[in-house]
């Protein structure tokens, strides 16, 4: 099992801001966690990324049961790929596109030795995997568009072949065109069967891909709905989420949500 997340609870304050999550990931099962700013997604993600504990409930991810023998934090995020929002802000600035990339090989930020033969080549095929083209390689990360910037911190998540790849709004920014370049990228990393398992995390439900099956929506801290997205994502269940009536349709297999 990849998360086994059974009855969580997390309380800040006597306050409930998850509870009762039970949640369900298999090895090649990707999912969307979707909801509305305020309910809960980061927490959930600290949890998951070992960040933070829960106040109550069982946690199992990656094989590591939280208070058994063999559980580590340091060991669970060497198998996670996060990219976020605040990842952006830890990047060297200086250091161009190709080294920010080589340097999730060392799970650093920067890269303080000279990479092997075998690491280059291997960021080499994720970049034109990603199509981190030879116009910006070699520019400063500072220096890259949003959209670019995100392309190379998916690239630097992926040098460490983790078993699980969350990526955490990763759009957020984004013009259209850029949008659905990145989406493109992100629905051939899913269809690889060799690659991670992923988390999308969004409140988009556009940018929902067919590569995603699965989906959890979140609200007010609790289980709104999970499962198979055909099931889940419906007028009545996104009309109920949002507490107002919506239209829900499929285009290319792909959500799309209007206010009625």
């Amino acid at each position: 099992m990849l998360l086994d997340l059974k009855h969580i609870n997390w309380i800040r304050e006597g306050k409930y801001i998850l509870k009762d999550i039970s949640w369900e990931i298999v090895d090649g099962e990707h999912w969307v966690l979707y909801g509305l700013n305020g309910a809960g997604k980061s927490t959930m993600l600290d949890i998951i990324n070992a960040y933070t504990a829960p106040s109550s409930g069982e946690f199992e991810i990656l094989d590591m049961k939280q208070g058994e023998l063999g559980y580590s934090a340091d060991g669970i995020r060497k198998q996670i790929g996060y990219v976020s929002q605040s990842l952006f802000k830890k990047m060297r600035k200086e250091d161009n596109a190709f080294t920010t990339v080589i340097s999730g090989a060392y799970a650093s930020i920067g890269v303080y030795e000279e990479p092997s033969k075998q690491i280059k080549d291997k960021a080499n095929e994720i970049c034109e995997a990603l199509g981190i083209t030879k116009d910006y390689i070699n520019r400063r990360f500072g220096n890259l568009s949003q959209g670019e910037q995100t392309r190379v911190l998916i690239g630097r998540a992926l040098m460490s072949e983790p078993r699980l790849l969350i990526l955490d709004e990763p759009t957020n920014g984004l013009d259209f065109v850029a949008r659905e370049d990145l989406l493109e990228r992100i629905e051939n990393i899913g269809q690889d069967k060799s690659g991670p398992t992923m988390i999308y995390v969004t409140h988009h439900l556009e940018e929902v891909l067919p590569v995603f099956k699965q989906i959890l929506l979140l609200k007010d801290g609790k289980v709104f709905r999970s499962g198979n997205i055909n099931d889940v994502v419906n007028e009545k269940n996104m009309s109920n989420l949002f507490n107002i009536n919506v239209d829900v349709s499929f285009k290319n297999n792909r959500p799309i949500l209007s206010k009625k």
